[in-house]
């Protein structure tokens, strides 16, 4: 013990600095773990399973914008159709798809009574296809209740809307959910995708937990039509491509008329990723739209980032500097805080992921920590550079 000490009393100035970044680095990354990323398994474990009587829950209206997904209708309606709650409708918004899209629905609406569908024409304008599609069916819809998602996508139990409706007996003017990738093993970096939706999911669900709401997807999200016709539809997004569902949410919500559903109930599954590609496009898509989120979450996660590769680094240089110079009570240093890192990432990661009904990330997740912000920064540049082609 005495001769550790003083070697440590002998290290160099060189030494004192490695050791520093390296535990100011440790230090930020497990507040991170510890005060944000375990918000939404720990949320789910702490909120009580409240019963509500049908009488109180309200009537929702499910909406779905859909073109040329015959068979994705086909194949997922019927689940959302077949919900166990007493007052729902469900409207598809067929955006001038040239599939059999308008034969499916109608042969569904032959069983459904409480499915309708309505259309925009085709020379609607592809830069605002989508919000005119929603507004049109936010429109037609009858309730004030609104559940959005995707026609590739289908909710995990026959409780979904009732799940999300509880919420809105409580108040709020916006439900967050969380959508499962059902992924096939034979798609190229299936482990990342999974990874990175599973993070991005952690991300949003944490800071609207905190009351912090920046965004939101469209597979899986609810808003109440008076709110929506509060904030003047989508006139506040109108300049921009896409971002009906994140950039939207990003603008109308906050910490008090915000709230979370993430019991397995609540989520939805979706197998619209089917290649890389199609993931890359999705990506592109939510890394463009995020640069114009207004308020301080990019910075917050820049941090993350930043204190992230620092470590890493730090880590590095002790380890090298260590073997070098033969210090090794500086390279035992290293090696314990990186140990500690990774265990306490390791359980709230695996432990999110466990709740969310996704894979367990272990020898591969050092790789995935340290890719996924290098590949969004590579996805984001594409995505800016195909959009300023077409322009």
């Amino acid at each position: 013990m005495n001769f550790s000490l003083s070697l440590m009393f002998n290290f160099s100035i060189t030494d004192w600095i490695i050791i520093a970044a390296l535990l100011l680095f440790f230090i930020i990354q497990l507040l991170f773990y510890f005060l944000l990323y375990k918000k939404p398994y720990c949320y789910l474990l702490k909120k009580e399973d409240v019963s509500v009587p049908d009488d109180d829950l309200p009537p929702v209206s499910v909406i779905i914008a859909s073109k040329n997904e015959s068979e994705n209708l086909e194949k997922h309606l019927p689940a959302i159709l077949n919900q166990d709650y007493p007052d729902f409708e469900v409207i598809v918004v067929n955006m001038g798809s040239t599939d059999e899209t308008d034969m499916v629905l109608k042969r569904l609406e032959q069983t459904y009574d409480n499915l309708y569908h309505t259309y925009i024409p085709q020379e609607a304008e592809e830069w605002n296809e989508k919000k005119l599609a929603l507004t049109l069916g936010i429109k037609a819809a009858k309730n004030n209740v609104l559940l959005f998602t995707e026609p590739y996508c289908e909710p995990i139990s026959d409780q979904w809307i009732k799940e999300f409706a509880k919420e809105f007996v409580n108040g709020k003017e916006i439900v967050l959910g969380f959508c499962i990738f059902n992924i096939p093993k034979n798609v190229f970096m299936r482990r990342f995708i999974l990874y990175d939706n599973l993070m991005q999911g952690i991300k949003y669900l944490s800071m609207a937990i905190v009351r912090r709401p920046f965004m939101g997807t469209g597979m899986n999200m609810a808003y109440t039509r008076d709110l929506f016709f509060k904030q003047k539809g989508f006139s506040s997004i109108l300049n921009f491509e896409g971002g009906e569902d994140d950039l939207y949410i990003n603008k109308i919500a906050n910490g008090k008329n915000t709230g979370v559903v993430i019991s397995p109930e609540s989520m939805m599954r979706s197998d619209v990723v089917t290649s890389f590609s199609v993931w890359r496009a999705l990506k592109s898509k939510y890394l463009h739209t995020k640069q114009f989120y207004q308020n301080f979450h990019p910075s917050i996660f820049g941090l993350e980032t930043l204190s992230k590769y620092g470590f890493y680094l730090s880590f590095i240089c002790a380890v090298g500097w260590g073997i070098f110079n033969a210090n090794y009570i500086l390279l035992a240093i290293a090696i314990v805080l990186f140990v500690i890192r990774y265990c306490f990432q390791s359980v709230i990661i695996n432990r999110n992921s466990n709740f969310f009904g996704g894979d367990k990330f272990y020898a591969d997740l050092i790789f995935l920590d340290i890719f996924q912000p290098i590949n969004n920064f590579r996805f984001k540049k594409y995505a800016n550079k195909k959009r300023n082609k077409f322009r």
